[in-house]
C-alpha cells in the first residue's frame, strides 16, 4: 500500500501545472479510474480469507476432536475393556459403565495384552472401606491344556455356595470346553496363551490367572489348580480354612540338592544370592495382597526369565523366592495340595479307578503329617489332591455323599 502511493504522488509531481486540466488529470492519477471494481476485488479476498479460516477452524476441532475420542476411548478401553464389562465399543464404556460391573466383571473376554492386564489388575484402592457389599469369595484358577475330566466332581463341590467362589480356566489358545451352561466352568475360559512345560510360560499362565482373579474385587484367596485336582474337603471347610486364615500356603525351602540348590544360578547375583534361593510346589494358594504383589513384579520375574531356563523350573521357583526375599511372614511355608512323590521321578504318582476308596480319601487327610494353621498345630495340611487320572472320577462321585461331603 505504501508503494503503491509513492508511485502516484511521483506521478502527479511529473505533471505540468499549465497542461489545461491538470488539476483533474491529478485527481484522475490519484484515484484511480475504477474504484468500484477495486473495492469489489477486496471484499472477494476478505470472504475468501474468513472462509478459508472458518475451515481451517472446524478442521482442527475435527481432528482434535478425533484425537481426543481416540486418546480416551484408548484409555477406557485400558481401563475397562468392552468385552469384560460388558459395554458397547460405539458408546463410551467409562462414562456409562455399571458400578456393579467395574467392581465384579460379568465376561472374562478382553483384548488387553499381558502388559496391560498385568497393570490394570495392580491396581489397589487407597480407601479401606468398600462402598459396596463385599462378600470375599475364594478365586479357584484351573490351569490346564484341553478337557477338565473332573468338572462335574467340581461342580458338585460348588453346588449352591453362588457367591463365594470364582472360577478361572485357562486353556491352550482357541480351545472350548465342553460344559453345560449349568456348570461352574461355563464361560469361565480366560484370554490364553500357549504355555510349554519347565519354562516360563507356566509363570506367564499363573500370572494370567491371578490378574483375571484379581479384577474382581471380591476375590480374596486364590487357588491354582491343574485339570488332575480334586477336592479332599467340602466347599464350606475350604472356604473356612482359607478365609479366615493371615497366610498363604506356599511351599518355600532351600536344601543341597541338584533339584533344588543345585539350580541356582550366579547371574542372578546380586539381587538373588544362593542363600535366598527357594523351591516348592507350583500349585499355591495366596491371600489378595501377595496376588497384586506378584502380579504387579517386573525385576525378579525377569531375572528368572533371563536366567532360569530349561532343568531350572522357574514354575517351582519363582513365586517361592519372590516371597522369601519380601513377604515370608505372610506365608505359612506349606502346600495345601497332597500329592504322592514316592515312586521317584520327573513327575508325581497318578491314581486311577482303582486307587479310589473312603479309606484312601481318608488317608489323604490324615496322613500323619503335622502342619500349624492360625499358630496352632493341626492334622488337618492338605485340601485338595493330585494326581488323579480320569478312571477316577466315577468312584469319586460315589463317594461325595459319604466321605466327601458334598
Amino acid at each position: 500500500m505504501w508503494g503503491e502511493s509513492k508511485q502516484m504522488l511521483k506521478s502527479r509531481g511529473g505533471m505540468g501545472g499549465g497542461i489545461p486540466g491538470g488539476v483533474g488529470d491529478e485527481e484522475s492519477d490519484y484515484f484511480p479510474p475504477t474504484p468500484r471494481k477495486d473495492w469489489s476485488t477486496g471484499l472477494l479476498k476478505l470472504v475468501t480469507a474468513t472462509v478459508i479460516f472458518m475451515g481451517g477452524v472446524v478442521l482442527g476441532l475435527s481432528v482434535s476432536g478425533s484425537v481426543a475420542r481416540y486418546y480416551y476411548n484408548s484409555h477406557a478401553e485400558l481401563f475397562f475393556p468392552a468385552t469384560t464389562y460388558g459395554c458397547d465399543r460405539d458408546r463410551d464404556c467409562g462414562l456409562g459403565l455399571a458400578f456393579k460391573a467395574f467392581v465384579h466383571p460379568p465376561h472374562l473376554a478382553h483384548s488387553m495384552s499381558d502388559e496391560e492386564l498385568f497393570w490394570r489388575a495392580s491396581l489397589v484402592p487407597k480407601a479401606e472401606e468398600f462402598p459396596f457389599q463385599r462378600v470375599p469369595k475364594v478365586a479357584f484358577l484351573f490351569m490346564t491344556r484341553g478337557p477338565l475330566p473332573f468338572a462335574p466332581l467340581w461342580d458338585k463341590f460348588f453346588r449352591g455356595h453362588q457367591g463365594l467362589y470364582s472360577v478361572y480356566v485357562h486353556t491352550v489358545p482357541d480351545y472350548k470346553l465342553n460344559v453345560s451352561k449349568s456348570s461352574a466352568f461355563y464361560g469361565r475360559q480366560i484370554p490364553s496363551e500357549e504355555v510349554s512345560w519347565g519354562s516360563i510360560t507356566l509363570v506367564d499362565a499363573e500370572k494370567r490367572l491371578l490378574a483375571n482373579a484379581l479384577l474382581d474385587f471380591s476375590n480374596e484367596r486364590f487357588v491354582l489348580l491343574s485339570e488332575s485336582c480334586i477336592p479332599v474337603f467340602n466347599f464350606p471347610t475350604v472356604y473356612e480354612y482359607l478365609i479366615n486364615s493371615p497366610h498363604s500356603f506356599v511351599e518355600s525351602y532351600n536344601i543341597d540338592t541338584q533339584q533344588c540348590a543345585g539350580r541356582y544360578n550366579r547371574r542372578m547375583a546380586p539381587h538373588i544370592l544362593p542363600d535366598q534361593w527357594r523351591k516348592g510346589s507350583e500349585w499355591f494358594e495366596l491371600n489378595r495382597e501377595l496376588a497384586v504383589q506378584i502380579v504387579a513384579d517386573y525385576k525378579y520375574y525377569s531375572i528368572f526369565r533371563k536366567h532360569c531356563r530349561p532343568s531350572c523350573y522357574p514354575d517351582e521357583h519363582y513365586i517361592p523366592t519372590y516371597l522369601h526375599l519380601f513377604h515370608g511372614s505372610l506365608n505359612a511355608n506349606r502346600t495345601i495340595t497332597w500329592v504322592d512323590w514316592s515312586r521317584g521321578g520327573p513327575h508325581p504318582a497318578r491314581y486311577g479307578a482303582a486307587s479310589i476308596s473312603e479309606e484312601f480319601i481318608q488317608a489323604i487327610r490324615n496322613n500323619g503329617t503335622r502342619c500349624t494353621y492360625n499358630s496352632k498345630n493341626t492334622s488337618v495340611c492338605y485340601l485338595f489332591a493330585r494326581k488323579f487320572a480320569p478312571s477316577a472320577l466315577g468312584p469319586l462321585m460315589n463317594l461325595t455323599s459319604t466321605v466327601l461331603d458334598f
